[in-house]
């Protein structure tokens, strides 16, 4: 297998936890909050641990365990004034934002934050939230080639001006953005993200994104497409399979159930089934990203051993969550990040193909 590497190094990011009811839907206690105050030393924490990037979620209604939100590009740009070298990325949803409203808000946070700030496209999984604020919700393939569109055209006006667009979704004629983003030869725009699994998903991902964030896979799914991750790590493989137990048997059935219904319909919805979630079990959903199908749970030098694998197989970048945050964003920093490269040292580097 050839891949085609963005860095020699895996980089790191994690979720922010700005949505009530931490990254599982379970009862198991989870020392995370999800104010300010906390998340402002847990960017802090994650920086100083090693962390490159940090996603802020985005929720817009309460639902599935998730009561209380903030909105994600605000928030990231506060994380962004509490940190100096950590990259902030904001979730935003293509429908909700004009591109040209948001390639405004990304270019004053790009000055602010001195080239930190970047953008996760969701192209939307969750009807409720979309027809509650009386806006289409489009056909699956629609929505990603409305994504597309926003890609395109954020990516004209942060690096062109007289920008003239037009599409089936967005229209522009001769639009100049000033100032704009702080870009350079080796990063040319904001870094733009495209969320998501299915075979739409992935073709946005190549040609309109910098890069692509799906849900976790097992080995033989990150052979199709790149992965998101989640981590536990323990001291010892038990206490850590203890934990993946605890959590599954204290999951919070009606919210896991609920959040199943709302989103294993944007998976089959696809002409190939290959969206988000469209093969999900309910353990899998107990995470909502599917997270625990990564196994990247055990020791800190199985965790490592792990992520360096599927590094192997073309992962440049791992996004992962925790349960409680900021004393196991600290432990990865700590006890798995310096096994990581010590092992990424002593192996010799994948082939590079085109």
């Amino acid at each position: 297998m050839t891949t085609e590497h963005i860095a020699d190094q895996i980089r790191f990011a994690y979720w922010v936890p700005n949505v009530s009811g931490g990254l599982v839907t379970s009862d198991i206690e989870q020392r995370t909050s999800w104010d300010f105050e906390y998340n402002k030393k847990l960017a802090q924490t994650a920086e100083h641990s090693g962390f490159d990037y940090a996603l802020s979620q985005v929720r817009y209604t309460a639902s599935y365990g998730a009561e209380y939100q903030h909105e994600s590009t605000s928030f990231s740009l506060a994380l962004l004034g509490a940190t100096e070298r950590l990259k902030v990325i904001a979730a935003i949803h293509p429908g909700l934002w004009h591109p040209a409203v948001l390639a405004k808000f990304g270019a004053t946070a790009d000055h602010l934050s001195n080239g930190r700030f970047a953008i996760n496209v969701v192209s939307g999984w969750f009807a409720g939230e979309f027809t509650a604020l009386g806006e289409p919700w489009l056909e699956h393939d629609e929505r990603y080639r409305r994504s597309a569109e926003f890609l395109e055209v954020i990516r004209k006006i942060w690096t062109e001006d007289d920008v003239n667009y037009g599409g089936d979704f967005y229209r522009i004629r001769d639009f100049t953005l000033k100032p704009k983003p702080l870009n350079t030869p080796e990063r040319p725009n904001p870094e733009l993200f495209q969320g998501g699994n299915s075979t739409a998903a992935r073709r946005n991902g190549g040609r309109y994104a910098d890069w692509y964030f799906s849900n976790g896979k097992d080995f033989d799914g990150v052979t199709e497409q790149l992965d998101e991750l989640r981590t536990i790590a323990r001291d010892t493989e038990k206490e850590a399979r203890d934990t993946l137990r605890e959590i599954i048997e204290k999951a919070n059935k009606p919210a896991v159930e609920g959040f199943r219904d709302a989103v294993q319909q944007a998976g089959a919805s696809t002409k190939d089934r290959k969206g988000m979630w469209a093969d999900s079990t309910f353990e899998d959903l107990v995470q909502y990203n599917d997270g625990f199908r990564t196994k990247l749970i055990g020791t800190p030098e199985q965790v490592a051993e792990r992520i360096v694998a599927y590094k192997e197989r073309g992962v440049d970048l791992i996004l992962a969550g925790f349960l409680h945050f900021q004393e196991e964003v600290e432990y990865f920093g700590a006890k798995v990040l310096p096994l990581v490269r010590e092992l990424e040292a002593a192996r010799t580097p994948a082939t590079v193909g085109h």
